[in-house]
């Protein structure tokens, strides 16, 4: 039976790829900052689903969070979902979190949430090495963020033979996040989270980008191998933790 571990499943896409992940047999692990939320994630889902609790904005703590899924057992897939805004933890949250998780967790299937607005990051290969990475000083926006995580997922579609990396553009969708008012569909967001994770479709076996189910084609910049290979350079250097 296929495990998935879900990052940032309080509410929203991450809550909404759980109750899918259920419907389709699968066994989950459900991530929550605080542990409070995981008792109102089981609640909400009416059933007892295992755990791992940690604030991905600290990276002692993710990695807490990926031992803490080894000591359950590990996971075949991991849906990289937790995201955020705030420009001075979009490279913690959103970069480096799905960086040390993908390295430190091994699973056959990594799905990344990613953005259309990844096409409107002002990175280039040069200025990876101007960033903040522990945003004392903000120097990315949440689109810079958005390009550099769906770049991530290249990467490792590239360089991890077997392993199948997808990043998602779920839409701008109603969530914490996105809105009350947001206008796109909820649900084919984390439905596509969901099938790529399980991996039960032929059309999953594939690393790309994708959004509602669909292949489309990211930012040149997402598949420059310069730019790739830079940024798991500097990941890497950071965190002290190559991908490998």
């Amino acid at each position: 039976m296929t495990r998935v571990l879900v990052t940032g499943t309080s509410t929203g896409l991450g809550l909404g790829a759980l109750h899918d992940l259920l419907d389709a047999g699968a066994e989950v692990v459900a991530h929550v900052r605080r542990e409070a939320q995981l008792e109102a994630v089981r609640r909400e889902l009416g059933v007892w689903v295992p755990g791992v609790v940690g604030d991905l904005a600290d990276r002692a703590q993710v990695r807490d969070v990926a031992e803490q899924v080894t000591a359950l057992g590990g996971v075949d897939a991991v849906i990289h979902n937790a995201g955020t805004m705030d420009e001075r933890l979009v490279l913690a949250v959103n970069v480096i979190a799905p960086y040390l998780l993908t390295a430190l967790v091994p699973a056959q299937r990594h799905v990344y949430l990613s953005s259309s607005m990844h096409r409107g990051g002002r990175l280039n290969t040069a200025r990876l090495a101007e960033l903040d990475w522990m945003g004392v000083r903000p120097t990315a926006s949440y689109s810079d963020s958005k390009l550099l995580v769906t770049a991530l997922a290249a990467a490792e579609g590239r360089l991890r033979p077997g392993t199948w990396a997808n990043a998602v553009d779920p839409g701008w969708v109603p969530t914490r996040m996105g809105g009350a008012g947001a206008p796109d569909d909820l649900e084919a967001g984390h439905r596509t989270q969901a099938w790529l994770a399980l991996g039960d479709d032929p059309r999953t076996h594939t690393s790309a980008y994708w959004h509602h189910q669909r292949t489309q084609e990211p930012d040149r910049r997402v598949n420059d191998i310069e730019f790739q290979d830079r940024l798991l350079a500097a990941l890497a250097q950071e965190t002290g933790t190559p991908l490998g």
